[in-house]
């Protein structure tokens, strides 16, 4: 496994038989190898800080019907809420006194928030707060949005691919979603010069080591700056619901081999990771990510944004989420900073 991991951090890249061996790799020695290599890369060049973002969940309406999302259209369970502009600035200057220096904005794909509504939100964050980074990840648009929106000052957008195969995209979308648009979409927001992040579920339905292998090279293909990976969990009131989980275990190792093939990354240790595992977020840290992202969205809302079910921390206020995971960072020898953590 030594010599396997030195060729993959050398070449900065991974060949489907290399994934297959360590995806069925049992022996615990071997893959804590591969989490340790993956943690020294991201040491090399973050050192010991862990970057916080703040989410702010402030619409779980969406015109989509994805078959894996608890917000799905088609959901007739979901409990719907917007927030306003000015609930959402309230949870900016409450995260900006804890410490945050990165909001984001994460929300179905709602069309009450137009691109004037979407600008004047992020133009009123961004005077008030110049010294922070403005994240959005609020689906599919066109170029011409996410250029407007770049204008009124937003810097970094996440739109998660999901799966880089078309026929594994086929399983998880409805027929009106294809592959091509989203990958259209985040090649427009790198070359509009935003902080770009993809990303997909560990253990989705129809989900292969070949479909996965087609991830990673779009991952280097693409170079975006952030990749987001979790475990597929499913949630009750949608197709997948009595679909199997992503495991632990898997998503560990993809994120040391994302680490391993595209070193500079910054690299989420999710939400999901620790709804799956109680130590979910730290072994994520130990296995190469190097960002987490504790909830500023009102406590009131929290329960209501089931993009998945049995999600953790709905019921902290966002100071309880932040010095949790301040805590839980320095527990592993980590240290979270105030600091934008922008790419580097």
């Amino acid at each position: 496994m030594t010599e396997l991991i030195q060729e993959i951090k050398e070449k900065q890249n991974i060949t489907l038989e290399q994934l297959k061996q360590i995806l069925g790799e049992k022996d615990q020695e071997k893959i804590q190898q591969l989490h340790e290599a993956a943690a020294c890369t991201a040491e090399e060049i973050y050192g010991k800080n862990i970057f916080i973002r703040g989410l702010i969940e402030f619409t779980n309406y969406c015109k989509n019907d994805c078959f894996y999302c608890g917000i799905r259209r088609s959901n007739r369970n979901a409990d719907r809420y917007r927030l306003s502009k000015e609930e959402i600035l309230a949870c900016c200057k409450n995260g900006y006194e804890l410490g945050f220096r990165t909001f984001v904005l994460q929300g179905g794909e709602d069309p009450y928030f137009t691109d004037d509504v979407i600008c004047d939100i992020v133009s009123d964050i961004r005077k008030e707060y110049p010294d922070c980074a403005i994240t959005l990840s609020i689906g599919e648009k066109e170029k011409e949005s996410y250029q407007r929106y770049y204008e009124a000052g937003a810097n970094r957008y996440l739109l998660r691919h999901e799966t880089a195969d078309d026929c594994h995209y086929q399983i998880l979308h409805p027929k009106e979603l294809s592959l091509e648009h989203r990958k259209q979409c985040l090649r427009d927001l790198k070359e509009i010069g935003y902080q770009v992040g993809c990303g997909f579920m560990v253990g989705s339905p129809g989900q292969t080591p070949e479909t996965l292998f087609e991830d990673l090279q779009f991952i280097k293909e693409l170079e975006p700056h952030m990749v987001g990976i979790g475990p597929f969990i499913p949630q009750q009131d949608t197709p997948f619901a009595g679909k199997t989980a992503g495991t632990l275990e898997e998503t560990l190792k993809l994120l040391s081999i994302i680490r391993l093939i595209h070193p500079h990354v910054l690299l989420p240790s999710t939400t999901a990771l620790g709804t799956i595992h109680p130590l979910g977020r730290e072994k994520g840290i130990q296995a190469g990510a190097n960002v987490v992202m504790p909830n500023l969205s009102p406590v009131a809302v929290r329960e209501k944004y089931k993009l998945y079910d049995n999600k953790i921390c709905t019921g902290d206020e966002a100071a309880e989420c932040r010095y949790c995971m301040q805590k839980r960072m320095e527990s592993i020898g980590y240290q979270v900073v105030v600091d934008r953590g922008d790419y580097r």
